[in-house]
Parts: C-alpha cells; sequence; structure tokens
C-alpha cells in the first residue's frame, strides 16, 4: 500500500538540561544536551538504565519541561503536548473498549475531519500496519504484537510531525519484535515522518536508525546523563549477519560501556 508523506518536522535541542528537586537537593539528570535531527530523519538514542533517554523523550513530548536549554519542533518552543508529536510507548494505551478501527479513528475523530475522511484515514494505517483482517477485533482479542501495531497505527492516524517512541517494542518476544522492526522501517520509508526512538537494543538502534545517539552518565555514575557520540549508520543495508553491520553495533556498544566523561 502506498501512503503519501506526512508532516515532517526537523528537531534542534540546545544545551538541554534538567534537573530533580528531591530531599537530599537537586539531582541533575540530564545536563549539556545539544542535538539536531532532521526533518524525515530517523534518530534512534540508545545507553544504559538511567542515562536521560526517556527524560529527553518526555522533554521532546512536552510532558516534562526542560531545566535548562532550548527545545523546538518544527521552528516552535515546545511548551507541552501538541497534536504534532506522536507518543508511542512499551505498554500499548489502546482504548479495550474501542475496536482496531475505532482506536485508529479516535484522532481524526477529535479533529472533526468529514466522516469519508476519518473512515479512510483509519482504513489506511489499519492496512498499513497489516491488520485489515483485524479491523472489528478488540485489544483483548489480539497479541502483544499486534496491539503494538494498532498504537502506532493510531499515532500515524493523527499526522505527527514528529513520532516519539519510547521502547515500543521492549515486551515483544523476539520473532514478533524483528517483524515490528521491519514494519516500521518500511512505513518510514514511505511516509518519512521524523522519529525519535528511545531503546536498550544497540542492534535495534543500528537496523532502524540514520544516525545512532549514544548517550552514557546518570545518577549512578555519578555524572548527568549526556551525549556522548552521535554515530552516522552508513550501511547499503541493514543485515544483522553482516560484517559492516556488526561492526558499527561493537562501535556503539563500546560507546555505551565506557566510563561516562564529565560533562
Amino acid at each position: 500500500m502506498t501512503m503519501h508523506a506526512g508532516r515532517m518536522a526537523d528537531v534542534r535541542l540546545e544545551n538541554l538540561s534538567k534537573a530533580y528537586e528531591t530531599p537530599g537537593g537537586d539531582v541533575v539528570a540530564m545536563a549539556g544536551v545539544s542535538l539536531s535531527v532532521a526533518s524525515g530523519e530517523f534518530i534512534a538514542v540508545v545507553g544504559a538504565s538511567g542515562c536521560g533517554k526517556s527524560t529527553l523523550l518526555r522533554i521532546l513530548a512536552g510532558f516534562e519541561s526542560a531545566t535548562e536549554g532550548v527545545v523546538e519542533v518544527g521552528g516552535a518552543p515546545v511548551t507541552g503536548p501538541g497534536p504534532d508529536r506522536g507518543v508511542v510507548f512499551q505498554d500499548y494505551g489502546l482504548f479495550p473498549w474501542l475496536t482496531v478501527r475505532e482506536n485508529v479513528m479516535y484522532g481524526p475523530r477529535r479533529k472533526k475531519l468529514p466522516k469519508d475522511d476519518v473512515a479512510a484515514v483509519a482504513d489506511r494505517f489499519v492496512a498499513a500496519v497489516g491488520l485489515t483482517r483485524f479491523a472489528g477485533k478488540y485489544p483483548s482479542q489480539l497479541s502483544g504484537g499486534m496491539q503494538q501495531r494498532v498504537a502506532i497505527a493510531r499515532v500515524l492516524a493523527n499526522d505527527p510531525s514528529l513520532l516519539l517512541m519510547d521502547e515500543p517494542f521492549g515486551a515483544l518476544d523476539a520473532l514478533t519484535r524483528s517483524d515490528l522492526q521491519a514494519e516500521l522501517k518500511r512505513i518510514h520509508a514511505e511516509t518519512r515522518t521524523t522519529v525519535v526512538f528511545v531503546t536498550h537494543s544497540i542492534e535495534e538502534a543500528v537496523f532502524l536508525a540514520d544516525r545512532v545517539v549514544v548517550m552514557t552518565g546518570g545518577a549512578s555514575h555519578g555524572v548527568p546523563g549526556h551525549v556522548s557520540r552521535v554515530v552516522p549508520v552508513e550501511l547499503a543495508a541493514r543485515d544483522v549477519t553482516a560484517p559492516e553491520f556488526n561492526a558499527v553495533k561493537r562501535e556503539i556498544a563500546e560507546l555505551v560501556h565506557a566510563v561516562p566523561a564529565e560533562v
């Protein structure tokens, strides 16, 4: 199925910091993060637990505010959640009382699009994630992988300019995860929606992304989370068994496991 390109937005983070108040004083979770993401680019963010990956995503989504720094999407400052940014979490977040098709229709309906347009958009993205035969089923009747497909379709149906994904495949079995990685890569190639994808899996990051952002540090290291390196993935094909693919994996793994430097 051919999908027309949706809206795209570039992302600019400049000297981003996030501190939390605790009874023992402020804890700086993340500091000095600067990053630019081009419109239509797929960026993966990797790093050990506590390095600030999910915090970075929540700030981009508008769920949290940065303590310092610039956060812009499409040239506009991020001041809170907005329909220009779609978020997919690990836990699906589907409405259990709605069918697959109704879940996907939810956003376009809230935009008060014409009824025929709402139906066409829903059918388009239900088909895009391979669930046309299951359009009338409820989330409880679907496997975890199928529910995650619905979650992706529901977000894409809102035509976001930026897609934010926080470990979306982390709870799935290896085979389902592999299938959905391939599906997401195909959908991105067709829609060219800008994507920021947080994952613990270096292999997943190398398979999906144009560039991999490596974050290190965090409270357990005594150093605020920060970007240590941005690694371009310049592979003609994403064959996980190829020596070239595994060379990039090793490079990123060494960066992830290196002792964090001071920011």
